[in-house]
């Protein structure tokens, strides 16, 4: 009989597995052409700039596939590190619309308008990094996910995990969210950081900025959902889901499984931020309101609608609950709460495996037995080819 271990073993050593499958490759083209060509084609500048503050949750939803979905890490402080990346962004932002000539009426021109309203006198140092684009791209994702490193190391090497790692991420956002808007003078307090005119002097606040940052924004997306698969296909994946399922098994094979669940958490921040980035560009501002426990209860919400195992459905779903949230709160504006609570509740009770077990369920066998049909048979000559 074999042992777990060997089990373990094998599933490790045997990589037979492509990088995708042809129905994967397929799922990737549609969401692709969903998002860059049906939409920017049928929606007016307001609502595709509105899809494009969708898709920048996207990137949470697709950072929790991995974290909860295949390493098992619920996380429900997501939130901090979207945020960390958005006030990166806003943070540069600010200090190119800060500029003497723009800020000349304030008591102490050259420094954000804030500032100036809490009597600082001088840019504080912690802002200082900020005054470079390509060192504000390099800290928008190097910042937090220290920050999760630092998180994830204190918590994984102790063995905390499940509904108390939960409550901890949960606590985290609070806590950030009180010391955003406690520094009034170094963070705009709860207004958040606003006016954002410029990114390296091209205008964002125009149309035609908005649906270039559109196309960005789905670009490094398609681009995020192959740097997941190529991990998810990797063993890096399957130690992931085997820690998942049996966290001893992998612990008692030699594997060290503090450190791939820092590396899940970490990878999870990542996307985070950089989809707090991208909202900061795309819509122009960022505020704690983003940062919190329910912003981040939400994006997991996402996930779990989509599928909190399918990279592409945490887009869809995304999409989906971002949708229906703007169409009951426009339609029905004192009823769009309970309209998107039924949402949930009916998608968690008819199909816990959220859309993608419904597409696994009923679309993909019906693609499947088409392309097969279409498919020739071993051995057989296409119509028309004469035999030799």
């Amino acid at each position: 009989m074999t042992s777990p271990v060997q089990t373990l073993s094998k599933s490790l050593t045997v990589n037979d597995n492509p990088f995708m499958k042809p129905m994967e490759w397929l799922s990737l083209a549609l969401l692709a052409a969903f998002i860059l060509v049906v939409l920017p084609a049928t929606l007016d500048a307001f609502r595709l700039n509105l899809v494009g503050k969708y898709l920048t949750y996207a990137f949470v939803a697709l950072g929790l596939v991995m974290c909860w979905g295949y390493a098992g890490i619920l996380s429900l402080g997501q939130g901090v590190f979207f945020g960390l990346g958005g006030y990166c962004m806003a943070m540069y932002l600010k200090l190119e619309a800060s500029s003497v000539e723009n800020t000349k009426i304030q008591s102490t021109p050259g420094i954000p308008d804030f500032m100036d309203w809490n009597q600082i006198t001088e840019l504080p140092l912690i802002w200082k990094p900020f005054q470079s684009l390509p060192l504000t791209l390099i800290l928008v994702v190097a910042l937090p996910v220290f920050f999760a490193f630092v998180i994830g190391f204190a918590m994984f090497t102790r063995r905390v995990g499940g509904t108390y790692f939960a409550i901890i991420t949960q606590a985290i956002a609070a806590i950030l969210t009180i010391l955003i808007v406690g520094q009034q003078g170094y963070t705009g307090g709860i207004n958040g950081i606003t006016d954002l005119r410029t990114l390296h002097g091209w205008d964002i606040r125009t149309d035609s900025a908005h649906t270039i940052l559109y196309f960005l924004n789905g670009g490094l997306l398609i681009g995020c959902i192959l740097a997941a698969q190529y991990v998810k296909k990797a063993k890096l994946g399957r130690i992931l889901v085997a820690m998942r399922d049996k966290e001893d098994r992998v612990r008692f094979s030699g594997y060290s499984v503090a450190g791939f669940k820092v590396f899940a958490f970490c990878l999870a921040a990542a996307f985070a931020a950089i989809g707090g980035a991208m909202f900061t560009l795309q819509v122009g501002f960022m505020s704690p309101s983003f940062v919190g426990i329910v912003p981040s209860i939400e994006m997991v919400i996402y996930a779990a609608v989509g599928g909190r195992m399918s990279l592409f459905g945490a887009v869809w779903g995304t999409l989906l609950v971002n949708w229906a949230k703007t169409t009951f709160s426009e339609s029905f504006p004192e009823l769009w709460l309970f309209g998107l609570g039924a949402l949930f509740i009916a998608v968690v009770l008819a199909f816990p495996n959220g859309l993608a077990g419904i597409y696994r369920s009923y679309v993909e066998p019906r693609l499947t037995r088409k392309v097969k049909a279409l498919a020739p048979v071993d051995g057989a000559l296409p119509h028309g080819t004469p035999a030799e």
